[in-house]
C-alpha cells in the first residue's frame, strides 16, 4: 500500500516544479514571475519544515525577483534608461543576419515581410542593457516612414519596449526627419499591438495605422 504524501512535502515539489517550470521560460518577465512564486512557496516551505537555509535563501530570491518585476512595472517608460534605439545601415551583415536567424519567428507576426532595399530604408536596432533586443526597418515617403518590420526578440516582449519606442523614444524618428509613422496590420497579434502603442486605426483606404510624432 502507497503511504500518503505529507501535505509539507507536497509543497516542496510544488516549489520545485515551479522553479524548474521558470527556467523554460524565454521572457525574462515569465521567468522572473514564475521564480516569485516558486521563491514564495519555497519560502513557506522552509517555514513549515524548520530550515532556516531554505528561508533566508528565498527571501533574497524573492527580493531580486520584486526588484526586477518592479523596474519592468512600475517605472515609466520616461524613466527606462535600459532601453534604446540605434540606426544602423539596412545592408549591413549584423543586421542582414540577424534577420535570417529570426526569420521563422519573424514570419509569425508579418508573415509577408521581405527585407527591403534603397536608399530610403531607415533600420533601428532596439537595445536592452546595451545588447539587442528588436528591430524596426521601415521606407521613407517624404516625411513619413512606412514601416516594414517592428520585431522584438521573445525575451523582451514583456518589457514595454514598443511603448518606449513609440512615446519617450520617438525622438530617434523626429531625429531622422519623419513628422508620421504609418504600419499596415497583417495579422490579429499585430493589430492589437499597433493599437496597443498608440498607433490610430486606420482612417483612409490605404489600411495603415498612423502615428503622428
Amino acid at each position: 500500500m502507497i503511504a500518503a504524501v505529507p501535505a509539507t512535502e507536497l509543497l516542496g515539489y510544488l516549489a520545485s516544479a515551479l522553479v524548474v517550470f521558470g527556467l523554460t521560460m524565454r521572457s525574462l518577465v515569465r521567468l522572473r514571475t514564475i521564480s516569485l512564486i516558486g521563491s514564495i512557496t519555497f519560502l513557506a516551505y522552509g517555514v513549515l519544515i524548520g530550515s532556516l537555509p531554505i528561508i533566508i535563501t528565498n527571501v533574497c530570491i524573492a527580493a531580486i525577483n520584486i526588484s526586477f518585476l518592479s523596474r519592468e512595472f512600475l517605472v515609466k517608460p520616461s524613466d527606462r534608461h535600459d532601453l534604446g534605439a540605434s540606426r544602423i545601415r539596412a545592408d549591413s551583415p549584423f543586421l542582414l543576419d540577424f534577420v535570417e536567424y529570426h526569420l521563422d519567428d519573424i514570419a509569425a507576426f508579418q508573415p509577408e515581410f521581405q527585407m527591403p532595399t534603397g536608399d530610403d530604408v531607415l533600420a533601428l536596432l532596439l537595445t536592452r542593457d546595451v545588447l539587442p533586443a528588436g528591430l524596426v526597418v521601415g521606407h521613407r515617403h517624404g516625411q513619413t516612414l512606412h514601416i516594414d518590420l517592428d520585431y522584438v526578440l521573445r525575451e523582451h516582449r514583456d518589457s514595454r519596449l514598443g511603448a518606449w519606442l513609440y512615446g519617450p523614444g520617438r525622438a530617434v524618428f523626429r531625429d531622422a526627419g519623419f513628422t508620421e509613422l504609418r504600419a499596415l496590420a497583417v495579422t490579429d497579434m499585430h493589430d492589437k499591438y499597433l493599437r496597443r502603442v498608440g498607433f490610430e486605426p486606420p482612417a483612409d483606404k490605404t489600411g495603415e495605422f498612423a502615428l503622428t510624432l
